[in-house]
């Protein structure tokens, strides 16, 4: 298998407004702890996608995970937005889409985008505002969010469903934008071939690294410097040596780090059953799900 020299985590935020406190980037290098870049500094996606082209600039030997989804539900109606005439059938597609109607956005947003009379049809946006063309239920699942669900690897969330606290679609939109700019730049697994050098993206859940480091779920949250450490120690890390409290999000990036390196190296996360060719080039699929 590829081995990496560094691993990195995104804990990412589709809020509005030119700077998140929901965004946190750490990196774990070698056999070091995993450490924030930047700590304390409140994150622009702007600033996001500048250090991820410095990384690519450079070359670095990074497996760098995002905490978003890179696509929304295509297998069960072979499509992304069934009677869209505009949907694509493909991830660049799918992101050049977003990126055209949602370009006048400032700080990467996705109003425009979810604005369209087309594209809304397809979303949950508020108690009481659904499009006519959203599931009902939960929503729209991708085939790895089906297969985390009936594994009980994972509990994902339908990305057609802009609503309430655990919903991602909003991140992800605003992913999408980030990953139109990084096409060509970084490769992304599944959809790309894993260079045998330099940088590669993969979509995680940083739920599986607290999963992983023995939390139970639904209590993934960690929010003082002793909890994370001892999480990092089940994941055979060194502790971050951070005192005191501690942000949700700055801990899911640490943590989420230390457990890429500690799962890379397994070829079961190379190659999950489900995952096809086709699969890979419409929805992609989620690192650790196996």
């Amino acid at each position: 298998m590829r081995r990496f020299a560094h691993f990195a985590a995104l804990d990412w935020s589709g809020a509005r407004g030119p700077r998140q406190r929901g965004i946190a980037l750490a990196v774990a290098s070698g056999a070091d702890a995993p450490a924030l870049v930047r700590p304390g500094h409140i994150w622009s996606r702007g600033e996001i996608l500048d250090w991820l082209e410095t990384i690519a600039a450079t070359g670095e030997d990074m497996l760098i995970g995002f905490d978003f989804s890179a696509a929304f539900a295509f297998a069960d109606r072979g499509a992304y937005f069934p009677l869209w005439n505009e949907s694509p059938d493909h991830l660049p597609g799918l992101w050049a889409l977003v990126e055209r109607l949602a370009a006048g956005e400032p700080h990467y947003e996705i109003g425009a985008f979810l604005a369209h009379p087309e594209a809304r049809r397809h979303f949950r946006h508020a108690r009481g505002d659904t499009g006519d063309l959203f599931e009902p239920g939960a929503g729209r699942l991708r085939l790895v969010e089906q297969h985390q669900r009936a594994t009980k690897q994972a509990a994902s969330v339908s990305n057609f469903n802009l609503v309430g606290a655990a919903q991602v679609g909003k991140a992800s939109l605003a992913g999408m934008r980030l990953l139109h700019r990084l096409r060509g730049r970084i490769p992304l697994w599944p959809l790309d071939p894993v260079p045998t050098q330099g940088p590669l993206l993969v979509e995680i859940y940083t739920s599986l690294a607290a999963r992983a480091a023995g939390m139970a779920a639904g209590r993934s949250k960690i929010r003082d410097g002793a909890a994370l450490d001892a999480a990092l120690a089940a994941l055979g890390s060194p502790p971050a040596g951070i005192c005191g409290p501690v942000s949700d999000h700055a801990s899911d990036a640490l943590l989420a780090a230390a457990w890429l390196r500690t799962i890379a190296p397994a070829p079961a996360s190379w190659s999950p059953a489900p995952l096809t060719d086709e699969l890979a080039r419409t929805e992609g699929w989620t690192f650790g799900i196996v």
